[in-house]
């Protein structure tokens, strides 16, 4: 038996890098693979460990890399890991990097703050109608579309136990994926459809005004957020009766760099996809009747 090509490394880190230039950030958002290839057929053959740098280093590697050097563009940080890996640890002679990044545009906001992002337009528009006996509902909706503030949001004065270990924060990163469902109102003095609604018109005003609520609270939690993006929807909006929104908190914490002599001043974070907290609740005309389905991402 003879051991053939062998590679290993850590998988996906997740890496976001926020440049703060006065009111004006900058984000990128990188999920960072590497893979190292070289003399490693002793740990493969007899278990020694002696040539073998951990993958919780090169994770490391990454988060403190993306603060002493930043990120100008994808390529150039991975070159510069590759080069690293190559040149520092003799056993290693060929280094793979593979990147994903993740766009984002901003969100034109009032004022001077230029601190909200939209994530490249990936969301799903979705719509349900039903008829039946007791008339029509239309139901409109959006899921996938995700959204971050970099500063402008606090967590703090909450309730706490034994178990409490999350520490409170005055500034941190806001980011959630959005999935919302809105009813459309019936036609003046009918149970039918209104055959004046421009459908196309009226999910892109709506939208706008989701990440408008977004961008512009200050946001002493995500519930706040919520109730002000379905808030803002329905004051714009007559013609929306109910909204409901499903909010996962898209956690970025703080990547602790003293280990390695770096302060991180609220630049590098860790975006950690699971376990999340999921936020949800209807917004609806005081009067009227909730009847969207608790559950909205599984609304076709």
């Amino acid at each position: 038996m003879i051991l053939g090509q062998n590679q290993y490394g850590k998988a996906e880190t997740r890496v976001v890098r926020i440049t703060r230039d006065g009111p004006t950030h900058h984000i990128k958002d990188l999920t960072v693979s590497v893979a190292l290839s070289g003399d490693m057929a002793d740990v493969h053959l007899s278990g020694s460990n002696a040539n073998v740098l951990t993958t919780d280093t090169t994770k490391n590697t990454v988060f403190a890399f993306a603060k002493e050097h930043g990120i100008a563009s994808a390529e150039q940080f991975g070159i510069r890991l590759a080069r690293h890996f190559v040149t520092n640890h003799d056993p290693i002679t060929r280094a793979r990097i593979r990147i994903e990044e993740h766009t984002w545009g901003r969100i034109p906001t009032p004022g001077p703050k230029r601190h909200s992002f939209v994530r490249g337009r990936q969301e799903t528009r979705t719509a349900q109608v039903t008829h039946d006996d007791g008339g029509w509902e239309v139901l409109t909706g959006l899921k996938h579309l995700t959204v971050l503030n970099s500063t402008d949001s606090e967590f703090t004065g909450y309730a706490k136990d034994r178990y409490t270990t999350l520490p409170e924060t005055r500034d941190r990163v806001l980011a959630t994926e959005v999935h919302a469902v809105w009813r459309h109102a019936a036609a003046p003095g009918t149970a039918e459809p209104d055959p004046a609604t421009p459908w196309d018109g009226s999910y892109e005003r709506i939208r706008e005004h989701l990440l408008q609520a977004f961008a512009t609270t200050y946001s002493l939690s995500l519930q706040q957020t919520l109730y002000r993006m379905g808030e803002r929807v329905l004051q714009e909006c007559p013609g929306i009766d109910e909204i409901r929104l499903s909010l996962p908190n898209k956690h970025h914490f703080l990547v602790d760099l003293e280990p390695f002599g770096l302060k991180n001043d609220h630049e590098v974070y860790y975006a950690a996809d699971r376990p999340y907290g999921l936020i949800e609740a209807t917004v609806l005309r005081d009067g009227a009747r909730p009847r969207i389905p608790v559950d909205v991402t599984n609304l076709p």
